[in-house]
């Protein structure tokens, strides 16, 4: 198992700059729905679950 490093700063309503080892990305939140600049979708279903997907095809 690997370390990992992550850390979120509010820049602004529901925006975030998202800081980790690989690299830095900004993220936009709508309700339980997350945008990233990478194409990453993030849904919050509740109680610790969550469903992520990507906007970029392979």
């Amino acid at each position: 198992m690997g370390f990992s490093y992550r850390k979120r700063i509010k820049i602004g309503n529901g925006t975030f700059l998202n800081i980790s080892k690989s690299g830095v990305s900004v993220s936009q939140k709508v309700g339980k729905t997350t945008i990233n600049s990478r194409g990453k979708i993030t849904v919050n279903l509740g109680k610790g679950i969550t469903y992520r997907t990507s906007l970029r095809k392979k």
